[in-house]
């Protein structure tokens, strides 16, 4: 193996996979909803290169004891806490060890868990558990060698109250069991931040003969509307890049805590419901997540410093996918809206920033500081890049062969860079600077620029509106979301208070019912300083959604608007229904200190 393809170390794990690794995970756990936690036993069948130990991530678990092969016991120690990183559970084996148990249970600060009392609930009787495990946060409900450089299968029991149900990012039951036992296996090798649980008063309904929608019973049907076209997007998917290997694809609509817009848990999506717009204008996020099924999922990062491989290419895909569906017209607006949140990105972190580049260094990082538009729309425009290079045809062929041969493996930049000067440039003899792209700050001056006509109308119509004449009901009827967030994000920061009130009494922004376009005229109203006028309904928006996407500039906003007591007094109303990982980026944000 050349040193482009070797595998690199991931430094925000502890496991050491050329000595001892897992290979298959037997988990069997109960759900308490009293105290909450998750207690009982892992097992992991390994491969062991002659070792002496075998070490695995954990971050505020109790470990309770540890057995080798035929639960003979053994020892382990647990390392220094680090912050982000959690504690190295090193396990004592002997050579020729072949499986590990692990007795344990979760504590208050299993950060992957959020656990819902009913009234946090669309049914507001029953209570909700989920996990979010990327990055690093399945080591915080399960003991794990929590790298994505190393995949897993599994197999699962879970107990559960008798009147919730149990699902997981593997084979799922479509409804209750009388015993509230449920068994689960999943037979593709996955990474274990795609290991999911969530339990709650849940209802399965079939969209087509591979897609279905889990969803309270209060959310099915607006859900199962929303999701209609669920199983054309699994079909185009299919033509564009090659058999779907994960033999079905459901998705399960969280409570409104759920900290992403979604979360390609294989098999099982966790989507917000904050996408449920009663009009699918939202539904980019399904063809997102299950655009994840090649590029994520099927072909994974090695480490959290190569994430835009996931993201870039799921973005790239995603469009694909909607244009297919909907129309070119559709996805110019998609990705003009994508280019206008890349350049809000580079413009905060500054054009030099290192983080604006596509291959990180997030060593002594979370790496969840990586997770920005970098990685989704610059890595998505440098794909478009390539296809303007060598033309559709060509380039479809080049990514049909890379998710065939890169299938259930995982990949660095390195590798990557090979493969496509190989398999892409030279074959074609294509001159692209993709150093440029990957490994520099910024955003190239090749970068594709995309027009859309439908947003010069929209252009057409702000300029109209400024002038003093009112907004024309007939031209902004059947305006998209899109249209509207492109409408709100080129209104000026200098408009007046009266151009503002007169503008919401005539659209009636301030109630809308999408939350993409509540979040973006929120925003507005902070920085123009409207918010008093309707800071009613932008508390109850903070209050009653986790997704990070509209948390962090709407409480921003204040903070750079001398508004930031205000906010503090909104997130404390807010906090405990939030997900960790959104309390921990709010936290910071609004330098909030919690004692203990």
């Amino acid at each position: 193996m050349n040193e482009a393809n070797a595998m690199p170390v991931d430094t925000h794990s502890y496991a050491k996979p050329l000595e001892a690794k897992v290979k298959h995970m037997s988990l069997n756990l109960k759900a308490d909803f009293d105290q909450q936690i998750l207690k009982g036993k892992v097992s992991y069948d390994i491969e062991n290169n002659n070792a002496d130990q075998i070490i695995f991530d954990v971050k505020n678990l109790v470990i309770e004891s540890v057995a080798m092969d035929d639960n003979v016991p053994t020892t382990y120690k647990l390392g220094n806490e680090d912050p982000i990183k959690g504690k190295a559970l090193t396990i004592d084996i002997n050579p020729d060890v072949k499986r590990v148990h692990i007795q344990y249970s979760t504590t208050e600060g299993s950060q992957a868990l959020l656990w819902l009392n009913p009234l946090q609930t669309a049914g507001k009787i029953q209570p909700f558990l989920f996990t979010q495990g990327q990055a690093i946060l399945t080591r915080t409900w399960i003991p794990s060698q929590d790298s994505p450089g190393i995949r897993i299968t599994y197999d699962a029991t879970v107990q559960v109250p008798k009147d919730l149900l149990a699902l997981m990012s593997a084979s799922n039951p479509t409804e209750k069991n009388a015993k509230g036992i449920y068994h689960f296996e999943m037979k593709q090798a996955i990474p274990p931040y795609l290991i999911a649980l969530s339990i709650g008063d849940l209802e399965f309904e079939a969209i087509g003969e591979k897609t279905g929608v889990y969803a309270e019973p209060a959310l099915l049907k607006r859900a199962i509307y929303e999701f209609g076209d669920m199983e054309k997007m699994l079909n185009t998917a299919e033509e564009l890049y090659g058999e779907y290997l994960w033999d079905r694809y459901d998705v399960i609509v969280l409570p409104p805590s759920f900290p992403f817009g979604g979360m390609e848990n294989p098999r099982l999506t966790f989507a917000t419901p904050t996408i449920l717009a009663g009009d699918r204008s939202l539904t980019s996020l399904i063809a997102h997540e299950l655009a994840h099924s090649w590029s994520g999922n099927l072909v994974t990062n090695a480490t959290w410093n190569d994430f835009w491989l996931n993201e870039g290419f799921t973005v790239y895909f995603e469009r694909r996918i909607m244009e297919a569906i909907y129309g070119e017209d559709y996805v110019k607006m998609l990705t003009m809206l994508g280019y206008q949140d890349l350049q809000g990105t580079i413009e905060d972190l500054g054009s030099g920033h290192a983080d604006t580049k596509l291959e990180l260094d997030l060593e002594g990082r979370d790496p969840d500081d990586g997770m920005t538009d970098i990685a989704y729309e610059k890595g998505a425009h440098f794909l478009m890049m390539l296809e303007e290079k060598v033309g559709r045809e060509k380039f479809d062929l080049f990514l049909n062969q890379y998710f065939n041969e890169y299938k259930f493996k995982t990949i660095h930049t390195s590798a990557f860079k090979t493969y496509l000067k190989e398999n892409l440039l030279e074959k074609y003899n294509v001159d692209a600077d993709i150093d440029e792209w990957i490994h520099k700050a910024g955003l190239p001056s090749n970068c594709p620029i995309v027009k859309s006509e439908k947003f010069d109308l929209v252009d057409q119509q702000i300029k109209t509106m400024l002038a003093g004449d009112p907004i024309n009901a007939s031209t902004t009827s059947d305006w998209t979301t899109h249209e509207w967030l492109h409408f709100i994000r080129h209104l000026p920061n200098e408009m007046t208070f009266e151009q503002m009130q007169k503008l919401d009494n005539t659209i009636g922004l301030s109630n809308s019912g999408n939350s993409e376009i509540l979040a973006a005229w929120f925003q507005l109203s902070i920085e123009n300083g409207y918010y008093k006028n309707n800071l009613d309904q932008i508390e109850k928006f903070l209050t009653s959604v986790g997704r990070r996407k509209f948390l962090t500039p709407l409480y921003k906003a204040f903070k750079e608007n001398d508004a930031l007591e205000t906010a503090r007094n909104i997130y404390k109303k807010a906090r405990d229904s939030y997900h960790s990982v959104a309390v921990n980026t709010m936290d910071e944000l609004l330098d909030i200190k919690i004692k203990g």
